[in-house]
């Protein structure tokens, strides 16, 4: 049992950090707005302008 016991909390540990990847990667943010200019800044060829009082991309581009 203990000469498993380190490739456990390895794949323990590798499980976690891909989770929080996951997690990361798939969180969606919803910035309130106005007008275009109070939508963060986006690096081209991203587009960001504020539709229905949210940022939205709408350059097209999967993230």
């Amino acid at each position: 049992m203990t000469k498993n016991m380190p490739q456990i909390l390895m794949f323990v540990y590798a499980l976690i950090i891909l989770l929080s990847l996951i997690l990361v990667a798939t969180y969606n943010i919803d910035v309130p707005c106005k007008t275009d200019e109070d939508c963060p800044e986006a690096s081209p060829p991203r587009i960001v302008k504020c539709i229905n009082s949210i940022c939205d991309d709408i350059s097209g581009i999967p993230f």
